[in-house]
């Protein structure tokens, strides 16, 4: 049950329990350990299928708040039309506010510069953000000081990261090191 809505349609705050049993699933799920550290990085146990892509590629400037917008324009698409039969994903957003995310509902594209955004994107901002199926076994996971998008299951790495991969640099896929 949720405690509270947004302003923006389609996110519903979840309340604390939900949010805390959401993180514990995910923790046992995926193995996940917050670190700055890169000796502690990936920060999750990359399930397969996965694909996860180098955001530090992207140019700082107009290049990175085109990306950021092009990033998480694209992930709803492809939540909207790969994942049609999930109703809403569970959003995490580490140490703050979970959130029900129904992304049929969300008609605003996010940009870099909302000084007034409470919600997560799917391209992380400063914080591990991720957003999953309610069984946890599809969607993104983004790491912000690792700054990578690992996007998981074989729907959305056919589509998120098929697209994604014509022009952002591959790191992982199936959790395993690629090379150039």
């Amino acid at each position: 049950m949720s405690t509270a809505s947004s302003s923006r349609p389609g996110w519903r705050e979840m309340d604390p329990a939900d949010r805390e049993s959401a993180w514990d699933r995910f923790e046992a799920r995926y193995g996940f350990r917050a670190s700055v550290d890169p000796s502690g990085w990936p920060a999750i146990s990359e399930p397969t299928p996965s694909i996860t892509f180098d955001l530090s590629a992207i140019p700082s400037g107009p290049e990175l708040v085109a990306a950021f917008a092009a990033v998480n324009a694209e992930a709803l698409r492809c939540f909207v039309w790969a994942l049609g039969d999930v109703d809403e994903f569970v959003v995490l957003d580490w140490q703050h506010t979970g959130w029900w995310f129904d992304p049929r509902l969300d008609d605003a594209p996010v940009q870099w510069d909302d000084v007034n955004r409470s919600q997560p994107t799917v391209f992380p901002d400063g914080d591990y953000f991720a957003f999953l199926s309610p069984d946890l076994s599809e969607g993104t996971f983004g790491h912000p000081w690792e700054q990578t998008l690992c996007v998981m299951g074989e729907r959305l790495v056919g589509t998120l990261g098929r697209t994604l991969a014509t022009w952002l640099p591959v790191v992982r896929v199936d959790d395993a090191i690629t090379t150039p």
